[in-house]
């Protein structure tokens, strides 16, 4: 899978909210708070924009502040009043440009970040924007992505707490990239770790390769839990046949996990699939918070 983790030093200098300032992205917010907390880290929350024709004119021929910009100046201080920072005042930050693009190019200014953001779900068009600006925002950073979706319950303002940590992963080389972040989480949480491998159903025909499939990957993951945190995180590996998706949904709901944390691969057509499922269903339905980790190269704009 990896290397084993060494370094267990974890920490995030900013949380970066991206927000398209609607009721669906409140509840990401109030989880970048939680994180921007818990890490001691400036909280940021941010919206990206293009002006409307309109606005553009007035900005250019009147060398003032639009309409357009007003408003949305007002409505993300508005957003961000009642979040409060790991570090100091929460910042707001209004960008021109697609979000995709703007807001990971930001992020990148402010490594080691966190972008937070949250998913409407539901129907056809909520897919199509979840398609097009949560994972151009994955395609588009580098680094880890906390992902709220629809079926994920308000949190309230209290600290975040997070006591059992999935890591899902197929042992590819995708998916093993997020093995430290899945641990360092694990670590910085104090929270229990389950790892598990679902592998299809044709792959796995008699009881004995199931037992086999179990033993190697119980190995493989004592070799990248550091011996140091083990009595921590308390790992527990589960091997299972079938459909990816479904299992690892019914493992969140019997094992009540808190957070999912899956290594995606960024240049897979549509969807920042991993092999163990496509990412952003599992996103959509999971009941918590779904952490990611990219491996790939970064899309150019």
């Amino acid at each position: 899978m990896t290397e084993p983790l060494r370094n267990l030093a974890f920490e995030f200098k900013s949380v970066v909210f991206a927000t398209d300032l609607s009721p669906a992205s409140q509840n990401a917010g109030t989880y970048a708070s939680a994180m921007s907390r818990h890490f001691g880290a400036q909280l940021i929350a941010i919206h990206a924009f293009t002006l409307h024709q309109a606005a553009l004119e007035v900005e250019m021929e009147k060398m003032k502040a639009s309409h357009q910009r007003i408003i949305l100046n007002r409505d993300l201080l508005l957003a961000a009043q009642t979040l409060k920072s790991g570090v100091g005042e929460t910042e707001t930050v209004l960008l021109e440009g697609d979000p995709r693009e703007a807001i990971p190019a930001f992020a990148l200014l402010r490594q080691p970040a966190l972008i937070v953001a949250g998913t409407h779900g539901g129907g056809s068009i909520d897919r199509l924007l979840l398609g097009s600006t949560a994972e151009g925002i994955l395609r588009h950073f580098s680094g880890p992505a906390l992902v709220v979706g629809p079926k994920v319950k308000q949190l309230g303002p209290e600290n975040l707490s997070v006591g059992r940590i999935l890591y899902a992963t197929d042992c590819t080389t995708e998916a093993a990239h997020a093995a430290p972040l899945a641990i360092a989480l694990a670590h910085s949480f104090s929270a229990q770790l389950d790892v598990l491998h679902v592998a299809h159903s044709q792959e796995i025909d008699q009881p004995e390769q199931l037992r086999r499939l179990q033993e190697y990957f119980h190995a493989a993951v004592e070799k990248i839990v550091p011996s140091e945190i083990t009595h921590i995180c308390q790992p527990h590996t589960f091997v299972s046949a079938g459909s990816p998706h479904t299992r690892i949904i019914s493992h969140i709901k019997e094992r009540q996990i808190d957070l999912l944390v899956l290594g995606l691969h960024r240049n897979r057509h549509l969807g920042m699939q991993n092999h163990t499922a496509g990412a952003f269903s599992i996103i959509v339905e999971s009941a918590c918070p779904v952490v990611t980790s990219a491996f790939g190269s970064i899309d150019k704009p």
